[in-house]
């Protein structure tokens, strides 16, 4: 695999690669990432839902596990069509929605953060959630 210049060169932080090597990505690749990134998130809903669990306001009606295993679902349908061009713009568009529907859980899970590590980690991950949102609005545009 190659690496872009700027890591072969030791510069520049991860997160920004991360941002600059999606922008670089032809359109296929791009959806192909965002699929993939959406299909693991929903399998580990079934495979290890507790700290999912965790991130389900109180408010809802049911159960947590309920919710857990719903979005789950969400983001395997969203990956789903994501992955298939000819629903893809359906796909993004999702995905983008649900982005903005689990930001709440990423602020509650920052609020309920019990340590100041896992405090500032959940802090900092409040910002990368409107990437993920644009991200997903390039693969529903098809943009190149």
């Amino acid at each position: 695999m190659r690496q872009s210049s700027a890591v072969a060169r030791g510069r520049g932080s991860c997160v920004g690669l991360l941002a600059g090597n999606v922008l670089a990505m032809t359109e296929s690749r791009r959806a192909t990432l965002l699929a993939v990134l959406l299909g693991t998130m929903g399998t580990l809903h079934f495979l290890v839902p507790r700290p999912f669990d965790r991130l389900i306001p109180r408010a809802l009606p049911g159960t947590a596990r309920t919710w857990t295993y719903a979005s789950g679902v969400g983001e395997l349908g969203t990956a789903l069509l994501i992955s298939v061009p000819r629903t893809r713009r359906l796909g993004g568009l999702l995905a983008a929605l649900l982005f903005v529907a689990v930001f709440p859980g990423n602020v509650k899970m920052a609020l309920d953060a019990k340590t100041t590590p896992s405090k500032i980690v959940a802090i900092t991950r409040l910002p990368l959630q409107w990437p993920l949102v644009a991200w997903a609005l390039r693969v529903r545009d098809g943009r190149d």
